[in-house]
């Protein structure tokens, strides 16, 4: 438990038996239950998170590879059906600080966010570890997601790190949030859509020898640029909407008052 928060720790992975063990034992002791999802991993990720000494550990496994996004879509019900507070999401392969996580969770204990993203461009570690390419890639991502997701403030839409609230989670439909790399982009433009509390929090980036992304820009770009036109649509769609909606909630209610009235009179 953080601060009075019962609190998960969703972990998604795919092909990383090298670091999952480490992933898994660096998690915060404060953190009351681990979800590793393993993507259906060709290696031996699961069997070696499922022999790591952590007692607070659980481990679910899809049975055909569906993606990032889905794999923590997976970790995120089951920490609505445990009740917890709060879930964060660490990465497998180890390039998330833990010493950031209650940095993440601390807006979330004020009562001042229901969402918490890192933020690595924040952090003065950035431009001496991640790679030049990466750096223009995220700068171009985060620009054209602010755009599409509402929150004009927030930067650095790629980091993974990140931490929500149980009502903030159940208010999305996780079955449509999109399943692969451009997960974050439209997650952003869910929770905006919803009203949610979004907040930028400054974490270390961790790269290195040991860490080497399979994100190829011919395997991201199409993709990318689909999530983002679909989420400025759909959350377009919705605030027009919802205008209409909430004059039909109206009504209703109106409708029903009068209907009482005749009745008392």
């Amino acid at each position: 438990m953080y601060r009075g928060l019962t609190t998960a720790v969703v972990i998604p992975a795919f092909n990383e038996e090298l670091a999952i063990a480490s992933a898994i034992r660096s998690v915060p002791a404060f953190v009351d239950h681990i979800i590793v999802v393993d993507d259906a991993s060709r290696d031996a990720t699961a069997r070696r998170a499922a022999a790591t000494p952590v007692g607070r550990l659980e481990i679910l496994r899809h049975g055909a590879n569906r993606g990032v996004g889905a794999a923590i879509a997976s970790g995120y019900r089951r920490a609505l059906a445990l009740g917890l507070d709060a879930t964060a999401v660490m990465a497998g392969d180890g390039q998330m600080d833990p010493d950031d996580l209650p940095r993440l969770l601390d807006p979330i204990a004020d009562g001042r966010a229901d969402y918490a993203k890192g933020n690595r461009f924040a952090h003065p570690d950035l431009w001496r570890t991640m790679p030049a390419a990466r750096i223009a890639g995220n700068l171009a991502l985060s620009l054209a997601t602010r755009w599409t997701s509402g929150y004009r403030d927030l930067f650095d839409s790629q980091c993974g790190y990140t931490a929500i609230t149980r009502r903030a989670l159940s208010r999305i439909d996780l079955d449509r949030l999109f399943p692969r790399y451009g997960y974050p982009n439209d997650l952003l433009a869910r929770l905006h859509v919803v009203g949610a509390r979004v907040v930028d929090v400054a974490v270390r980036p961790i790269y290195g020898a040991r860490w080497k992304s399979g994100i190829r820009l011919h395997t991201v770009v199409y993709p990318i640029a689909f999530v983002l036109a679909r989420s400025w649509m759909e959350r377009v769609g919705a605030e027009v909407r919802a205008p209409a909606q909430l004059e039909s909630e109206d009504n209703a209610r109106r409708v029903g008052d009068d209907v009482v009235s005749a009745i008392s009179g």
